[in-house]
């Protein structure tokens, strides 16, 4: 008995402590709305092969990307200006000049055999890595036969790094090196030249042991080099994302401000502190003592989560610290399900104790805490995997999140609660009664799946609305996902982010993205003439003097096309494979009816905006990730409660086990969703107009999601029982304890 809690304790101790030194000695790394960052601004050359237009642009932003990606610059933001120019923005403090160096470097790489030493004047040799000429062969093997390059050590292979490569095709490296091997042990030409933009990086000879046209099997390669570490990095960036398209030139270098002032970061934090004592105050209030620890609980989420979060180097922007902050409200989910059940073993057999209906509270909710935070990381993962820019981000914060609250819950909860639980009596522990709204719905009893076709009738109405919405009227997609017009003016007077903001804001464009460096301030916006620059213009004047127009140009999406259909594919795998886990999981009519109800989710959300006109950006875009989260997790838990409840009433139709899950997750349900909306009201109310949009999405997002787990999955389950005629799951079996054998004595 003493053991596993003294080994809880030891481990919840050492997380903690862990945290507090990754929080007390590393720092963070803020985005471009918060800190600004480097302005890279490069143009397309025409190459021998390639012209360079809007297309072979895009292309080679898309090479950017992932450039930018291997060299840790978590968001960055890219988008084509005009035909031929890019703008990279990368937040942090990273060093511009080597960025710009490996970003922008053509990176096209080859494999050449060596034909043998070049002859004094021949124009086409070329040096190698010591200086001496060689003559090369055509190239064997390009870049784009490359399908991984990673910098690698080995203390046994003594000091220095290499990077590894590992080819597409294996044959090609195997009768390229079994070609060499033939040659005599001193000859030039037992050598391979690795090129990279026409220079040789490397050019190794073959080891001794290589047979003559058997070569090196496998597809693996390493080029060495006496690499540091950064070289051996930067180069392996350089060959995994890619030659560019086209060459490119650098033409200017510059470090930007922040998008957003001082004054909207302190509203936001404002709102986030706000939020979470309304929070704390409201679970400390139902659940008293176990509330109050499980607020102390959540502090520890919020520290594990941040310190995960700086140690892996995560970029925080605005939306992502909102984000953040309602996370520890949703995280107090698992708490809510372990007190819940507690109080529903204690209800049942108040005599064994608090200590006891506090253990079986804990097991009994296990299930469920399980199934809903593994569907969650099956989205993380796939969105991780699969998804790139901000999308991959939200993927990597709510893996973090779900990993962070599970620690919370049944590590450090449960040993705090463990440490008072004997000490305090049922009243004061707040699990010694049902609580309200359980209370009420045991009275009342109500029979919601009776009127299950009423609630499918009026959610299908919701949905046409919505859809008559996005008909209609569309959807309002921000400069991100269309591109539009970028407008620079130089003021006779510094102006701060947060003047130049809201003078943009009076000028009627409150969702574009501003940024003042300097003497200047850059505007983007979606829709700008020649009126609407008129107006920036005059609004400019009235706070920095004189303003004239020094450029003005088209741009490309931020999200552009690839990405977003990306983020698309990721997002749909991770429906079907949470689909297909539930259908493993419970069964394949309790997935579908989830992923019903969560088309629902979206489809409402989407058309609210777009009858409400407002503007679809990344913020809107992470909101629904977020509320596509929450809703399979409030689903998920349900029906984890229908399976209990169908097991154990086998007798009963399924209708009343849906009723009676439904009712008796609805308290759950409603102190998680209170906890989560304390939160978002108060970003709404003073978190300002960048993130009240985000908020407004949340709000409707979760009110919708917690009344579809009811009303629309419930009734949808059902009418879907009746194709699947297995009958009600087996009760598990109890397990017979096994004979001791011998005395257990240790002689």
């Amino acid at each position: 008995m003493f053991r596993a809690p003294f080994w809880r304790a030891l481990a919840a101790l050492a997380v903690i402590a862990t945290s507090v030194i990754l929080t007390l000695t590393t720092a963070p790394r803020l985005g471009l709305d918060l800190r600004g960052g480097t302005q890279l601004v490069f143009e397309t050359k025409n190459s021998p092969t390639v012209q360079a237009d809007a297309e072979s642009t895009e292309r080679a932003i898309n090479v950017l990307r992932q450039r930018a990606d291997a060299l840790g610059v978590v968001d960055p933001t890219l988008v084509r200006s005009g035909e031929r120019r890019i703008i990279v923005e990368l937040p942090g403090v990273l060093d511009p000049s080597q960025a710009a160096e490996v970003i922008g470097r053509t990176a096209q790489l080859a494999f050449h055999p060596v034909q043998g030493a070049a002859e004094p004047g021949d124009r086409a040799a070329v040096r190698d890595e010591n200086g001496a000429p060689l003559k090369l062969g055509p190239a064997a093997i390009t870049g784009d036969g490359v399908s991984d390059a990673v910098e690698q050590s080995d203390p046994q292979r003594g000091p220095g790094w290499w990077v590894g490569l590992e080819f597409r095709d294996a044959g090609a490296w195997q009768r390229l090196t079994g070609a060499a091997a033939c040659r005599p042990q001193d000859d030039p030409g037992r050598r391979i030249a690795i090129v990279l933009d026409k220079e040789v990086i490397s050019s190794p000879p073959l080891d001794p042991s290589v047979p003559c046209e058997a070569g090196i099997p496998g597809g693996r390669a390493d080029i060495t080099g006496s690499f540091t570490h950064e070289e051996a990095r930067d180069l392996a960036v350089l060959i995994k994302g890619g030659a560019l398209p086209v060459p490119l030139d650098l033409v200017e270098q510059r470090t930007v401000g922040p998008t957003l002032g001082a004054a909207a970061v302190d509203a936001s934090a404002k709102a986030a502190i706000a939020g979470l004592i309304l929070t704390a105050v409201f679970i400390v209030a139902v659940y008293r003592l176990a509330g109050l620890l499980s607020a102390i609980a959540l502090l520890c989420y919020g520290l594990i989560s941040y310190a995960a979060l700086v140690a892996m180097g995560a970029t925080f922007t605005l939306p992502g610290l909102a984000g953040f902050v309602l996370a520890i409200g949703m995280a107090i989910d698992a708490n809510v399900l372990v007190f819940e059940r507690a109080r529903e073993e204690y209800g049942q057999a108040p005599g064994r104790g608090l200590r006891s209906a506090l253990d079986r509270g804990f097991k009994n909710a296990w299930s469920a805490i399980a199934d809903s935070n593994v569907t969650t990381l099956i989205a993380a993962g796939l969105l991780f995997w699969l998804a790139s820019g901000p999308v991959k981000g939200f993927g990597v914060t709510l893996a973090v999140g779900v990993l962070a609250s599970l620690v919370s819950a049944m590590l450090i909860t449960r040993v705090l609660a463990h440490a008072v639980i004997d000490r305090v009596g049922p009243r004061l522990s707040g699990l010694g009664s049902a609580g309200a709204v359980r209370t009420w719905l045991t009275r009342r009893n109500p029979q919601l799946m009776k009127a299950g076709k009423v609630w499918l009738a009026v959610a299908g109405g919701l949905v046409a609305v919505a859809v008559a919405g996005l008909a209609a009227r569309g959807l309002n997609f921000g400069v991100e996902f269309t591109g539009g017009r970028l407008v620079e003016f130089a003021t006779s007077r510094p102006l701060s982010a947060d003047a130049a903001g809201q003078a943009v804001t009076r000028a009627g464009f409150p969702s574009a993205v501003v940024q003042a460096s300097g003497d200047g301030v850059t505007v983007r916006a979606g829709r700008l003439g020649i009126e609407e620059v008129a107006r920036i213009e005059q609004a400019l004047e009235a706070q920095a003097g004189e303003v004239t127009k020094r450029r003005e140009e088209f741009i490309g999406p931020s999200l552009g096309e690839e990405l977003r259909r990306n983020a698309l594919i990721a997002l749909g795998v991770a429906v079907a494979m949470q689909l297909t886990y539930l259908a493993v999981r419970f069964r394949w009519t309790f997935g579908a009816a989830a992923v019903l109800a969560l088309v629902l989710d979206v489809l409402v959300v989407a058309g609210m905006f777009a009858w409400l006109g407002k503007p679809i950006d990344g913020v809107f875009l992470a909101a629904m990730l977020t509320i596509v989260g929450y809703s399979v997790n409030d689903k998920v838990v349900v029906f984890d409660r229908v399976r209990e409840l169908w097991t154990a009433r086998r007798g009963e139709p399924f209708a009343a086990a849906v009723n009676g899950a439904i009712l008796q997750t609805m308290p759950r349900t409603v102190n998680t969703g209170l906890g989560a909306l304390f939160i978002l009201l108060a970003l709404m109310a003073f978190g300002g107009d960048s993130l009240r949009d985000f908020a407004i999405a949340l709000v409707s997002g979760i009110v919708v999601g917690t009344l579809s787990s009811a009303f629309v999955a419930g009734p949808a389950a059902i009418l879907l029982a009746r194709y699947d005629r297995r009958p009600a799951p087996e009760p598990p079996k109890p397990r017979t304890p096994r004979a001791r054998e011998g005395s257990g004595a240790v002689v």
